[in-house]
């Protein structure tokens, strides 16, 4: 019987598509979505979002630019037809808002606990049960786009573990928000990401966790502006005319 030896300096991905060497990003042959920022795109195994597995943003704080840093993702995933989920934001979207940056309202499903908005609010420590329960049946049903999950810093370990394998299923983005306190915790995330401000409309990410070799830097994006809608003009009433009911005027979302 011969047994065929590969060379050593063969590359490690002949041997397996998951293998790579310490000074090189992965090379996986999983699909990703573009980020739509190049130079992020450049440091991301396989030049984009990554799919099949869970992507963390950490935050110093909610809103420092984490909606316009995903919204080329959300937008794609919109105009390809494909729903896009978000499970416990702490918010009410501005539908408006979301237009400006090319995502369809109507493509978006928000999913609640039992306590509703005002659960997502107060809970800081622990996640709701139900909301975890359907985020992973989400996840497991392949027919979801993109996913977009609030989680508070508790999070046990065996939840993220669950959810990594659920994410095994999904074809598409899975961002999960949460903390800058969580990056001292351990994560089954493959992609984690510090995010913070850096001046006016730009925004530094630190390189926590990636296939691949460590970042040292962080990298600084410009993102992009959202220009607000302007308000709708008052109704004006002809007292010629016959009263009547007049039409409401469809007003924005909360921000």
């Amino acid at each position: 019987m011969s047994v065929a030896f590969r060379h050593p300096s063969s590359p490690p991905e002949t041997l397996h598509p998951s293998l790579w060497r310490a000074w090189q990003l992965a090379r996986g042959r999983e699909s990703v979505t573009p980020t739509g920022f190049t130079a992020l795109d450049d440091e991301l195994p396989g030049g984009g979002w990554p799919h099949r597995t869970l992507t963390e943003l950490l935050l110093s704080h909610p809103g420092v630019g984490e909606m316009r840093l995903m919204a080329p993702a959300l937008s794609a995933q919109a105009r390809a037809g494909r729903t896009v989920m978000w499970f416990d934001p702490p918010a009410v979207p501005c539908a408006q808002a979301l237009e400006a940056l090319g995502v369809e309202a109507h493509r978006l499903v928000m999913v609640h606990g039992r306590q509703g908005l005002r659960g997502a609010q107060r809970r800081h420590l622990l996640a709701s049960a139900d909301v975890l329960w359907a985020l992973e049946q989400a996840l497991r049903s392949g027919h979801v786009g993109l996913v977009v999950a609030w989680l508070p810093e508790g999070l046990r370990a065996d939840a993220l573990r669950r959810l990594q394998l659920a994410a095994q299923a999904h074809d598409g983005p899975v961002f999960l928000l949460r903390a800058m306190a969580s990056r001292l915790k351990p994560s089954a995330a493959s992609l984690r990401l510090a995010l913070s401000p850096a001046g006016g409309d730009a925004l530094s990410l630190h390189v926590l966790k990636r296939r691949g070799p460590a970042r040292t830097q962080p990298l600084v994006l410009a993102l992009p502006v959202v220009v607000p809608f302007p308000r709708p003009a008052a109704a004006v009433v002809d007292p010629s005319e016959p009263s009547g009911p007049v039409p409401a005027l469809r007003t924005p979302m909360a921000a």
